[in-house]
């Protein structure tokens, strides 16, 4: 059974991997990403390449192997299920839930996770969009799907389907604007010479800074919504 560290660490791997899928993970970003110390993370990847779990470069820095992505994936599963749950059973809110789950998901067993994927209906996103591994290992839902709504023009019609930065706060900011996973919504104005957007949702209009929109994933949405 890996411990806990190992299971933060691959999981910390393949989240900064997801973005540069060619780049080897470099221990500054994993120390970054971990809140510890390079020197720590450097002697925590030899024990996971003796493991099988990365192929570790000095210099150049960390990669997944088979192994170790499969455990990322298992423990990532565990943690976006577990927040869906909490949303939908205990009725926490999208900006409670992570927390909570970084502690469950460590102590939950993958047969206990299979039961809360069949209760649930064997759910695709998290509460915040992110795409939910299946048992096998497979994704339910494509994680490149939609764009940054900082890149969508005035006039552009879209869904909210993703949000990329899950901290407490910009989750509360997000609820305070009117915005949540699967909202519809307008962009009234992209004034990219002044880093702002502007979106109508619901009828009522919110300036967005062009640094909060690169972390909202929309699809377009054709269909004519009040």
């Amino acid at each position: 059974m890996p411990s806990l560290t190992v299971e933060n660490y691959v999981k910390a791997i393949y989240q900064i991997e997801a973005k540069a899928p060619n780049e080897p993970v470099a221990t500054g970003q994993l120390a970054t990403a971990l809140d510890v110390s390079p020197g720590t993370v450097t002697s925590m990847l030899k024990t996971l390449s003796d493991s099988g779990l990365t192929t570790y470069t000095r210099y150049e820095g960390v990669r997944l192997t088979d192994s170790g992505r499969a455990l990322a994936l298992r423990v990532l599963r565990r943690h976006r299920l577990i927040e869906l749950f909490l949303v939908r059973t205990l009725e926490l809110t999208w900006d409670e839930v992570h927390d909570e789950a970084e502690h469950m998901e460590h102590a939950v067993s993958d047969l206990l996770v299979d039961r809360i994927d069949a209760f649930l209906g064997h759910p695709r996103v998290d509460p915040h969009g992110d795409p939910i591994p299946r048992s096998d290992g497979t994704l339910a839902a494509d994680p490149q799907a939609g764009q940054a709504l900082a890149n969508c023009a005035a006039g552009f019609a879209f869904r909210l389907v993703r949000v990329i930065d899950q901290s407490s706060k910009f989750l509360r900011y997000l609820t305070e604007t009117g915005l949540g996973l699967g909202s519809f919504g307008r962009v009234t104005a992209n004034r990219d010479e002044a880093g702002i957007l502007t979106i109508k949702v619901d009828g009522n209009e919110t300036t967005l800074a062009r640094e909060a929109a690169e972390k909202l994933i929309v699809t377009e949405e054709k269909a004519e919504r009040p």
